[in-house]
């Protein structure tokens, strides 16, 4: 009892802090939300002034450069501009064709070289607007930059070239403060809307692709414009805050990234505090608790050493003769179970004697199962039937099931003990001599009528080997022809049902073959029917031979065949036909010094969605086989579902 006190005394304290911690949760991630929103638009702002700037200063030199002086005059310009050294790594002018005509400071790599290539330059020709580039790293420099290009016009407005302004992404002063922003669990980064990392704290990141560091859609909702904030992974796979700001005038984002446990640290920390607290209140309160209750539960105690004297069977009954009324009830109810309980058992005892006898006497298998399930008696008929002396337990009896069968039963098994409900099933069951056995299986639930409470499952097992063998035969019998072995008329149709079911169901295409013998009449008339029983055992093998294990060959009547070929496409189907026709153009048989050989008139088909039954593609087929007869015999015609058909050539 005292134990059960603490332990709600803990779940309380539990539940209490849990709730304490959801909602400061929200409370401390929406105030970090609201101060990085600020930190991140105010970072925001910062880049864009600095790039409205740059540009700025490259337009007003852009005005300068605008008059037709000549090359040298530009440089010259260029160099009395030199200040702009503080924001760029270099300057350059362009013709209208991006020819360099002018650069400061002066290097030998950009002699004579034309940027009419570039993206900045065919962006900024384009436009006619100020542009910033996407990174790239610099041909002397080697190191990471960004081109902002302007536009230069001439008198009549007319594009002049550009003047442009390379901006190291490591110096220039563009991402000084970022740097004072990095903490323990939080940073930010700059990132391009192509997805390229301009700034990172971690510099091997820079120019990366995001897709490449990272799978987070809001990133990608931030380079097709969207600003906000929202809880995702982080570039070191952890969870975090994220905030995204654009830098319009450059098509940048800036993004603000905070771990969500660095967010929650305080809090965590507050909560630790207050449960160790909660916790020592609590042991200071258990010896006074112990006290109490060991006071209100000493009758408690005395019961129930009565309870187990009765159950030692040293006292018939409980006599408690003092405590609270509670107590008294509580052994006044005991001692009016433990009288019923007797009789109960008595009488369960009469009728497990009764149930012995009988199962023992009985020439049918039976047996008896617990409510878990596990087999408990077995009568002398079952283990004769099955083949053993020894009752088996439910694992080893389900060793002997058939591996076919083995899943089945034990899902129903489980049902029928969960369910209540009768246990029906057929089955192979293999003996230990190898012999295999189909059993029917029927078991109930012993129910008493006071209460419907189950106290075991009984159970029949009948051999039913026989009678199953003579309904597969009488099935297979019913379904094949006699003299080839093959599928009769019936069968097929069940089949080609079956086929065309599935067509309608998933499109699952399946071909048809119809084929007639050339020249079969005189084996009858001048060998006898025997002879002609021959051939077509003949062919019959054949076709076994060349069709699919999953195809279906048959004999409707007569000289006439068919074969269904399931999952199979009127293109896959045309190279079987043909090595039937061909097949069965070999096949000889003789009699009398005689030699007699016959021929295909096959039509071949397959499933249309036009066909709202079955007989349409039969009959397209049969109409295939007679044109091919007419055709001269020994051909293959296909008649395709839509009415195209093409012949085969005839030997």
């Amino acid at each position: 009892m005292l134990f059960g006190l603490a332990c709600t005394w803990l779940i309380v304290v539990a539940l209490v802090l849990s709730i304490a911690w959801y909602l400061g949760k929200h409370m401390a991630q929406e105030t970090s939300v609201a101060h990085l929103r600020y930190e991140t638009a105010m970072l925001a702002d910062e880049i864009t002034q600095q790039v409205n700037s740059r540009i700025s200063a490259l337009e007003h030199l852009a005005e300068v450069a605008d008059t037709p002086d000549t090359t040298d005059s530009l440089k010259r310009r260029l160099r009395h501009n030199e200040a702009l050294l503080e924001w760029f790594e270099g300057l350059v002018i362009s013709d209208a064709e991006g020819n360099l005509v002018a650069d400061w400071p002066v290097l030998a790599a950009r002699r004579d070289f034309n940027i009419n290539h570039r993206e900045f330059f065919r962006m900024v020709k384009g436009t006619g607007y100020p542009y910033v580039s996407e990174p790239f790293i610099g041909r002397a420099s080697r190191v990471p930059l960004v081109l902002i290009g302007v536009p230069r016009r001439d008198a009549g407005g007319n594009f002049a070239g550009m003047v442009g302004g390379f901006m190291s992404l490591d110096s220039g002063g563009l991402f000084t403060r970022l740097a004072r922003q990095v903490s323990h669990g939080s940073y930010v980064a700059v990132f391009t809307a192509s997805g390229k990392v301009l700034y990172h704290p971690e510099h091997d990141n820079i120019m990366a692709s995001v897709d490449t560091l990272v799978d987070n859609p809001e990133l990608v909702s931030a380079m097709h414009g969207w600003e906000g904030e929202a809880v995702g992974e982080l570039f070191n796979g952890k969870k975090g805050l994220q905030l995204y700001e654009q830098v319009w005038p450059a098509s940048w984002i800036v993004g603000r990234f905070t771990i969500l446990d660095q967010v929650q640290a305080p809090l965590a920390g507050f909560i630790r505090q207050l449960w160790w607290v909660w916790v020592l209140m609590g042991l200071c309160m258990l010896p006074l608790l112990w006290w109490v209750l060991g006071h209100m539960l000493k009758p408690l105690r005395h019961l129930q050493k009565q309870i187990g004297e009765v159950g030692q069977e040293r006292r018939e009954r409980i006599d408690l003769a003092g405590g609270a009324v509670e107590f008294q009830d509580l052994a006044c109810t005991f001692n009016q179970v433990e009288a019923e309980r007797k009789t109960l058992l008595h009488s369960l005892k009469e009728r497990g004697a009764f149930l012995d006898e009988m199962l023992n006497a009985t020439p049918e298998g039976m047996f008896v199962a617990n409510l878990d399930g596990d087999i408990t008696y077995m009568n002398p008929a079952l283990l004769a039937m099955l083949g053993f002396t020894a009752t088996l337990t439910t694992a080893r009896w389900l060793d002997h099931v058939h591996p076919d069968d083995r899943d089945g039963i034990v899902d129903m098994w489980r049902d029928s003990l969960a369910t209540r409900n009768d246990f029906v099933l057929q089955l192979r069951f293999i003996r230990s001599d190898g012999i295999i056995l189909w059993l029917e299986i029927h078991s109930r639930f012993v129910v008493l009528s006071r209460g419907a409470q189950s106290l075991d499952l009984v159970g029949t097992m009948k051999d039913i080997t026989q009678s199953r063998e003579q309904e597969a035969l009488a099935r297979w019998e019913a379904e094949h022809d006699p003299l080839t072995g093959l599928l009769n008329r019936r069968g097929f149709e069940r089949r080609l049902d079956e086929a065309f079911a599935e067509y309608k169901k998933t499109a699952t295409p399946s071909a048809l073959l119809m084929f007639d013998l050339d020249h079969f009449k005189p084996i009858n008339d001048q060998g006898g029917h025997a002879l002609g029983d021959e051939m077509l055992r003949r062919i019959a093998l054949v076709l076994n031979r060349k069709v699919r294990r999953s195809d279906y060959a048959a004999r409707p009547g007569g000289d006439e065949f068919a074969v269904l070929l399931p999952s199979c496409t009127l293109a896959q189907a045309q190279p079987i036909a043909e090595s039937l026709r061909q097949a069965v153009a070999d096949i000889a048989v003789s009699a009398q010094g005689r030699e007699f050989r016959v021929t295909l008139s096959m039509g071949v088909t397959a499933f249309s969605p036009g066909d709202q039954e079955v007989k349409k593609a039969l009959a397209r087929a049969d109409a295939a086989s007679y044109e091919a007869k007419a055709l001269g015999r020994n051909a293959l015609i296909v008649s395709m579902p839509d009415g195209d058909d093409r012949p085969g050539q005839p030997d």
